[in-house]
């Protein structure tokens, strides 16, 4: 069931994103049932390490694949771009 489909009869602005992002709607849901089901832990900020994270999606469309930043550091990422904080690469083969 797609939970995007839900769309909420008020007219706040929250509900307005909501409609108007539907895939980025059910990512965040899909993060915050996979959190409450212990499939995904939070991780420290990747920046500074804080524990007080957001999860920032690089792209919808795989829901469960986020990067874990504090509200200051995701804050700058959405403002300055993608550049600021490139995506850390795994050098593991």
């Amino acid at each position: 069931m797609r939970f995007g489909s839900l769309m909420l009869k008020t007219n706040t602005r929250q509900a307005h994103w909501r409609r108007s992002n539907p895939a980025k709607y059910d990512a965040h849901l899909a993060v915050q049932r996979a959190l409450m089901a212990g499939d995904l832990t939070k991780q420290p900020c990747e920046v500074c390490g804080a524990e007080t994270v957001d999860a920032h999606h690089d792209q919808y469309d795989e829901p469960l694949n986020v990067r874990w930043l504090c509200r200051r550091h995701h804050i700058r990422l959405h403002f300055y771009g993608e550049d600021m904080f490139p995506l850390c690469l795994s050098t593991e083969a």
